[in-house]
């Protein structure tokens, strides 16, 4: 090999690099983005009300339609999205030569994740109805040649209504099989207002009657509908995902083949955020509890009766929106994973530590919780869930020396027993 073939290697892989990063050069792709937001927080005075509260600012239609969006559950949003007609639309055209629309109605799934990478739930979204104004040049007078009707007569009248029956071709009816989404429609010189339900996996359009040299439409707005996941099993924190649509002919924002959208993406940011509240607390003088047999001790002072047991119930008072789980820190270890009581001779007794929960909570088998025991392992009492908010509900925590230890107790010369247990109530399960 000589230098100028080493050269002509060199220019000639050079040229065809070139021509590959022409050839992979991406596609431009323009999104219109919005956010969506919703929260938990638990309320005191509902505490059966254990749902996300719908936190976006509402724009669009639901924004001067309130009453309509509040009765169906469904929340509305105004995107940048405009279109415009590359070509005019011509009479009696066919369903993609004219306006149409198919909307990404139908259900879908998408993982919102908590800000520490881990954990995660599902959100379902559809969009319901898709509304607007649609714009016209001329003015729908010139368009149809009356310049004598009304402005409503004579949008009618451009989209196939008749002389004695021209609201049938108003967009206040939209073609089947969509539904008008509202019982209002507006209509001026150059413009008409519409909202249409359009059912998931179908397609409807408007027949012009009339040559329509331009038309656009202005910012689109989407009613959608979504369906969040039990907060009360969600960590507490910030969860965030996305779903993303395809704007264009035959992808999931359809809008025909003659209208051109100003974006080839809509993408819904999601942010939810979740406040728990997880309280307990202990009445004054509950930190101290002293064992004592049923009736007290005189029964034995006084007939020498031997008591059985020595026990003692403590209320506590529980407020959470979050599961928790429960164990035991111990100053004197017992063999079980329980604790100790001790002796000034170092003698010592196990205690049964046990916890019976109020109503609205349960063990993750959604068995009540009664008299279930405590371990210093933590076994058994992983996870307790609330079935909705509890607030200051009174639960029990149950101390007992059984039997045999009582009587090893009073085989022996000292009186006095003691020792620090902690219940742990932990809301980081």
């Amino acid at each position: 090999m000589n230098g100028l073939d080493g050269i002509k290697r060199v220019f000639t892989i050079s040229a065809v690099c070139a021509l590959l990063s022409g050839l992979l050069a991406p596609m431009v792709v323009v999104a219109d983005v919005m956010e969506i937001s919703a929260e938990f927080v638990p309320d005191p005075s509902n505490p059966g009300f254990n749902s996300f509260k719908n936190t976006t600012p509402p724009s669009g239609f639901c924004a001067i339609q309130p009453y309509f969006c509040n009765l169906r559950k469904i929340f509305s949003i105004q995107s940048n999205i405009t279109a415009e007609s590359k070509d005019p639309i011509l009479a009696n055209h066919a369903l993609r030569q004219g306006p149409m629309f198919q909307i990404p109605a139908q259900w879908r799934d998408l993982e919102v994740f908590h800000e520490d990478g881990i954990e995660s739930a599902i959100v379902q979204f559809r969009v319901v109805s898709i509304g607007g104004n649609y714009l016209l040049s001329p003015s729908v007078r010139e368009l149809i040649g009356r310049p004598e009707v009304t402005f409503s007569k004579a949008h009618g009248l451009l989209w196939g209504g008749t002389e004695t029956n021209y609201t049938s071709g108003q967009w206040y009816y939209a073609p089947r099989p969509c539904t008008a989404a509202i019982n209002v429609n507006y209509y001026e010189s150059t413009w008409g207002s519409f909202y249409w339900n359009v059912p998931e996996g179908q397609t409807c359009g408007k027949t012009a009657a009339f040559d329509i040299s331009s038309f656009a439409y202005s910012k689109l707005d989407f009613m959608y509908e979504l369906v969040t996941p039990s907060p009360l099993k969600m960590k507490a924190g910030i969860y965030t995902g996305r779903v993303r649509y395809g704007v264009g002919p035959m992808m999931d924002l359809d809008l025909g083949d003659v209208m051109v959208p100003s974006d080839s993406e809509l993408v819904f940011n999601f942010t939810l955020k979740v406040d728990h509240i997880f309280k307990v607390e202990i009445p004054p003088g509950g930190n101290t509890v002293v064992l004592l047999p049923q009736g007290g001790w005189q029964s034995w002072l006084n007939q020498g009766r031997k008591p059985t047991r020595l026990f003692r119930d403590q209320t506590f008072n529980i407020w959470t929106s979050t599961p928790f789980k429960m164990s035991l820190e111990c100053e004197h270890y017992a063999a079980n994973s329980t604790c100790a009581l001790q002796d000034d001779k170092n003698n010592q007794v196990p205690v049964d530590v046990s916890v019976s929960l109020p109503s609205g909570l349960s063990d993750a088998e959604r068995q009540s919780v009664s008299r279930r025991r405590l371990r210093v392992d933590g076994v058994g009492t992983e996870n307790f869930e609330p079935a909705l908010y509890v607030d200051r509900k009174p639960g029990t925590l149950h101390f007992e020396v059984s039997k045999g230890a009582v009587e090893a107790m009073l085989a022996r010369d000292s009186r006095h027993y003691s020792g620090d247990i902690t219940v742990i109530w932990d809301s980081e399960v």
